[in-house]
């Protein structure tokens, strides 16, 4: 099977130091949903993972993160892409949970849903934590530069196989043709 998993703000969405809480919030990445349909078009199983602690902080709830993804599932809808599904840590940092990244939690569990190992399939982020959390179960780090991820770059620390591109489309196009 092939299989990609996506952070969502900074990666797919324009991100937010305040948090997306509302889908009028939520704007795509240009060029981001349609390396999804790629992907999709290519055969890929595309997952999103994604640390949601505004849920925690009671910042927004439930409905408001589903109507989000409702949102960002019908913009994908328009382009002829998908997402097959969407992993989330609801949790605050101080709860100390196995699922928010850089902890595996969220990771371990995509490879059990799918029942696939996760070795070297593609991780998609804009933060450490999302490089740390694929390194942490044998995933390729990717670094995308929008969202945090120049800064990301900047401040370095990196895994030390991670391959860094400026956005999800370019590193839509080089996994498709590596595949």
């Amino acid at each position: 099977m092939k299989l990609v998993i996506l952070d969502r703000d900074g990666v797919i969405n324009y991100d937010s130091d305040r948090f997306i809480k509302s889908p009028e919030e939520w704007k795509p990445i240009p060029g981001s949903l349609e390396a999804i349909a790629r992907f999709n078009q290519a055969g890929f199983r595309v997952v999103i993972a994604t640390n949601q602690s505004g849920i925690g902080r009671g910042l927004f709830d439930m409905a408001m993160l589903n109507a989000i993804h409702d949102k960002l599932y019908r913009s994908l809808a328009q382009v002829g892409g998908r997402i097959d599904a969407l992993f989330y840590c609801p949790h605050s940092a101080d709860l100390n949970c196995q699922c928010r990244k850089p902890r595996p939690g969220m990771f371990e569990e995509i490879g059990r849903r799918f029942n696939t190992p996760l070795l070297g399939v593609p991780s998609v982020g804009d933060a450490l934590r999302d490089l740390q959390a694929a390194q942490s179960v044998g995933a390729q780090p990717m670094l995308v530069l929008t969202g945090k991820g120049q800064n990301t770059l900047e401040t370095g620390g990196l895994p030390e196989d991670t391959l860094v591109f400026p956005d999800l489309a370019a590193a839509a196009k080089q996994v498709i043709l590596s595949a």
